[in-house]
């Protein structure tokens, strides 16, 4: 017997305001990572102390991300389980987020404790945050809300990295400082972020999520049992989702930094210009989250995460390649090239993780969404600590072409994996 499948249509105006939540995140990240190593360098002479500085975010997100996630599960007040963190923690990151250019300008103690205090409230609150939708969107609708989320992450890393960098360059007069630049992107951004979180507290009502009423059959596990429980289960499908996205995120989380140093090295850009490289992959984030989770809602999750991870590996082995054959052309059309490799890099990399999340959520039930989503965060953000030494290992002994390589190699490890997970659709029941 067929079941006709659901529409999101119903749902695209919540979770449009649910993404306002993953657009905060969008906004701060970039801006973040472009600029914070800046501000450090100014200190810190060697870029090896300034990458240790970097990793700061991913190892707290290590250890906050899954406890605020399962201590979210666990809330219950008047205005929902996720919302007390999401108004309390996203408004105090906004706060220490737009404190970080003038810490920079006083010294390397503030400068150093006003990132320590943003790294703090900022993965506290990201997993509240991922938790919601799946709370207020029913399950075989996520793979597309999650889609609708992403869009409004890409859209905000489009905001950040297109517009408000070039406020890096315009100087403003302080009292104690004089005339400076670099400063003006960070309170603006964080006044989106206030907006945002406004936005999401009047419009988002979490006690009227259509799941609510199992609130009151929660089990009242410990949190760390709870996260055990995800890696006892006789049916691994689970862990196999949680060890292919660690290989794609590595892949992923090596790559990245490094391809703005890779154009301006084989390339020939200048500074300005390689940041355009990264953007290509935002720009095909924002226009194929949607699509791509749609796609899987009409294909299937796992064939459409594995035919991605098969077109990623296909396009690093090009862009390895890219250097070699396009050597001697036009260098317009080198670097142009080089784009639209990164750009569809961007179309299948958004389709691993729009359709991932919604996977994982589906092998949870209500109560535990959050500890799923923190053992989401944990691979994540582990992936993301492990793959810069890696990755630059790799590049000190072959070179930066190497790279390509080395992101081919995790995301055909993850390709593999991915064949053992035999749970996670939308027609799948949670355990």
């Amino acid at each position: 017997m067929t079941e006709k499948k659901k529409s999101l249509k119903g749902y695209y105006a919540t979770t449009f305001l649910i993404g306002l939540g993953f657009f905060t995140m969008g906004l701060m990240d970039p801006l973040y990572d472009n600029y914070i190593p800046m501000f450090l360098g100014n200190y810190i002479e060697s870029s090896s102390l300034v990458g240790a500085v970097m990793t700061l975010d991913n190892i707290l997100a290590i250890f906050l991300i899954p406890v605020f996630s399962a201590l979210s599960d666990r809330t219950r007040t008047s205005i929902g389980r996720r919302m007390p963190y999401i108004i309390t923690l996203l408004p105090l990151s906004a706060l220490f987020f737009a404190l970080i250019p003038f810490s920079a300008l006083e010294s390397f103690i503030f400068l150093f404790i006003t990132i320590f205090f943003l790294n703090i409230f900022k993965q506290a609150v990201r997993g509240p945050v991922v938790a919601l939708m799946p709370d207020m969107v029913p399950a075989d609708l996520r793979s597309e809300a999650n889609g609708v989320i992403n869009t409004m992450g890409g859209l905000a890393t489009i905001l950040g990295t297109v517009l408000l960098a070039r406020l890096m360059d315009v100087k403003i007069t302080l009292p104690r400082f004089g005339t400076v630049d670099k400063v003006l992107a960070f309170p603006v951004a964080s006044i989106f972020v206030i907006v945002a979180v406004i936005l999401l507290f009047i419009f988002v009502k979490e006690k009227n999520s259509p799941v609510a009423g199992a609130v009151d059959k929660e089990k009242k596990e410990p949190i760390l049992k709870s996260l055990k429980a995800i890696f006892a289960e006789k049916e691994k499908s689970a862990l196999f989702i949680l060890l292919s996205l660690l290989c794609w995120f590595i892949a992923y989380q090596g790559i990245l930094p490094f391809v703005g140093v890779y154009t301006m090295e084989e390339l020939g850009t200048s500074a300005g210009t390689a940041a355009l490289s990264s953007g290509m992959v935002g720009v095909a984030y924002a226009a194929f989250a949607v699509p791509s989770g749609k796609f899987a809602h009409r294909y299937g999750r796992k064939k459409t995460i594995r035919g991605a991870l098969l077109a990623i590996v296909i396009i690093l082995l090009l862009v390895f390649l890219h250097g070699t054959l396009t050597a001697g052309m036009n260098p317009l059309f080198r670097l142009a090239s080089f784009w639209v490799l990164l750009f569809l890099f961007g179309i299948f990399w958004v389709t691993v993780v729009t359709n991932s999340f919604p996977m994982l959520w589906q092998m949870a039930d209500y109560e535990t969404i959050g500890i799923y989503t923190g053992a989401y965060y944990f691979f994540s953000q582990l992936a993301s600590i492990i793959a810069p030494p890696l990755a630059g290992g790799s590049i000190d002994l072959f070179g930066y072409p190497a790279l390509f390589i080395f992101g081919l190699v995790f995301m055909l490890i993850a390709f593999i994996l991915m064949k053992n997970v035999h749970r996670g659709e939308p027609e799948d029941d949670a355990r």
